[in-house]
């Protein structure tokens, strides 16, 4: 595909629960683990086949239109009182303080929003970034999601004003940790109130609140960092869900404010 390719014919940005579609699942592992093996990254927490057996994880898929390839995709995995949270999983043994954080926000819906991927091929069109990042937004009134959590990267912190996001400085050095390699800064970011999104830049929160009303159609989106347009499907639209669902009343976490040496 050249780098006009997204112009030239048109994609679709789906979403499932990972339950239902396995073999896409399959698809989207393959990519990310091709992604993150060109940057030399092997130990990342999320990469990992078992979320694809999990009701609590919801994937969005950027794919062309017969499903045959993936440009690239995220999950979004919501706190079911049975998984940790992959930012549970990567800085919990660095800062405890991350496990009442979340148990916190359990009850009215808590979710992270990992494995943000795209092939290189359409590396700077947001495919991989900022559109899945919207999606995501406007999938939390169908999935019972109030607050999203997210470890971002240098490239991708950049997102969080427009997507009303903040540094979660309680944890880590300020909110920022070196993961996945000791020579790679991660930054703690959460988002609460994305159903009404207070904080959400205007022109983000119009598209998320469109994507909400209309959750099937089709779109000629801008590029944000290509003076190009991106024609898009999006098929928003989930079964089966109840926005209740994960809605957690946790125990406090124990000795939160303790730090374990590593």
């Amino acid at each position: 595909m050249n780098q006009n390719a997204p112009l030239d014919q048109e994609i679709r940005i789906r979403v499932f629960r990972a339950t239902d579609d396995p073999d896409t699942c399959l698809k989207f592992i393959e990519g990310h683990r091709r992604v993150l093996s060109i940057y030399g990254i092997e130990n990342i927490t999320t990469n990992t086949d078992d979320w694809m057996f999990r009701r609590s994880i919801f994937v969005i898929v950027v794919e062309t239109m017969d499903g045959k390839k993936l440009y690239g995709g995220a999950r979004i995995q919501i706190s079911d009182g049975i998984h940790p949270l992959p930012i549970e999983e990567a800085t919990g043994k660095m800062d405890p303080k991350i496990y009442e954080i979340v148990r916190s926000r359990a009850r009215n819906g808590a979710a992270e929003l990992s494995g943000l991927w795209n092939s290189k091929e359409v590396a700077g069109f947001g495919i991989g970034s900022l559109f899945p990042s919207r999606v995501a937004v406007a999938l939390a009134t169908q999935i019972g999601v109030n607050t999203f959590f997210t470890l971002c990267s240098p490239t991708t912190v950049r997102f969080k004003d427009w997507m009303g996001g903040k540094i979660l400085t309680e944890v880590g050095n300020n909110g920022t940790f070196y993961y996945p390699k000791i020579d790679l800064l991660a930054t703690a970011l959460y988002s609460e109130d994305i159903v009404e999104l207070p904080i959400t830049h205007p022109r983000e929160k119009e598209k998320i609140m469109y994507l909400r009303k209309y959750p099937e159609h089709t779109a000629k989106e801008k590029s944000p960092f290509k003076n190009h347009y991106v024609h898009i499907h999006y098929s928003l639209l989930l079964k089966n869900v109840d926005p209740n669902e994960f809605h957690i009343e946790y125990e406090p976490f124990p000795n939160v404010d303790q730090k374990i040496a590593i």
